[in-house]
């Protein structure tokens, strides 16, 4: 088995919020670290802050290619097929991942792209409600949830490569297959922040709502200060597992209304969200350490255990071979 850890080069395309701070982290974790962002403000904010940078995404990919550089795609949905044109032309080989809040969606324009050999998920589950590079910083991922694809096609190098940049981020890895991924951050992510939109508009048509708001509307309506088109472009990626998701939510709505209408009670829904915060609360964080990369059913073993809530938080023994 393996023993020793390569210090992989990244390559961060895209340097907003997200892959500014993983380009700061790789580079505060002592790894070669430079990226590509398409507007020159971003870029010459990063070389102000002592960063490798640059508009010109030939040169960044030619460089990843020449240097068997990671590849991190932190750009939104949207522009994805632009740039795995480019990346299939210029640096096919390279391993890759992403940080969109979106697997299925990424896997299949990647598969389209003929990349998926080389490809692993990613997708750290941390982040403000600003965006730019001004906004990111080292420390965005430290102690935070950063999934990680274990799909059937998943390469046991390029996924060990993956998540050794997780690891130097600070971040624990938690294994998992797209779909299932997509169907958990439709409920925990992408519905947040519909209902947090709610929440605002229907705050802002009462007069004295934003005078008396405090604490409980600060931190429902967070995520609503999140710039539209990058709401968007999460959600509308995500249409076929969030659609579920809103309808549940409006039914137990309805339900609290109807409730509310009839009997003057709220109980139900109070009583079944108080129970569900509780067991959140109290949901188990075991450490993964006894799976190998490359052995058999290593991806279905990893997909069990983080479905039980398993973490890697340090790196795993890798066979030399699959």
């Amino acid at each position: 088995m393996a023993a020793s850890r390569v210090r992989t080069p990244v390559c961060v395309l895209g340097l907003g919020l997200i892959g500014g701070s993983v380009l700061r982290a790789a580079a505060a974790a002592d790894r070669v670290a430079f990226g590509y962002n398409r507007s020159a403000d971003g870029v010459n904010a990063a070389i102000a802050d002592g960063f490798d940078a640059t508009t010109d995404l030939e040169s960044a990919l030619i460089r990843a290619a020449q240097t068997g550089a990671l590849i991190v795609i932190a750009v939104p949905v949207p522009a994805l097929a632009m740039l795995l044109g480019h990346i299939a032309r210029l640096a096919p080989e390279c391993p890759l991942t992403d940080v969109t809040s979106v697997k299925g969606a990424v896997l299949e324009q990647v598969t389209a792209a003929g990349l998926r050999a080389r490809f692993v998920g990613g997708h750290p589950m941390a982040g403000t409600a600003h965006s730019g590079w001004p906004a990111g910083h080292a420390d965005l991922f430290r102690g935070a949830p950063w999934v990680i694809s274990v799909d059937e096609h998943v390469d046991p190098m390029v996924f060990a490569a993956v998540l050794d940049l997780i690891l130097d981020c600070g971040s624990v890895a938690v294994p998992a297959c797209s779909d299932e991924h997509d169907a958990a951050a439709a409920a925990i992510s992408h519905l947040p922040h519909l209902l947090a939109e709610a929440l605002a508009v229907t705050a802002a048509d009462v007069p004295l709502a934003f005078a008396l708001a405090a604490g409980s509307f600060r931190d429902g309506t967070r995520v609503a200060g999140t710039a539209p088109e990058l709401v968007r472009a999460m959600c509308e990626a995500n249409a076929p597992q969030l659609l579920p998701s809103l309808e549940r939510s409006i039914k137990l709505l309805t339900a609290a209304r109807d409730s509310l209408t009839a009997a003057n009670s709220v109980a139900e829904l109070v009583n079944h969200g108080h129970a569900a915060r509780t067991r959140y609360d109290n949901f188990p964080r075991s450490e993964i350490v006894t799976v190998v990369i490359g052995e058999r059913d290593w991806r279905r073993d990893l997909a069990a255990a983080g479905r039980a809530g398993g973490v890697i938080r340090s790196a795993l023994p890798v066979r030399d071979s699959r």
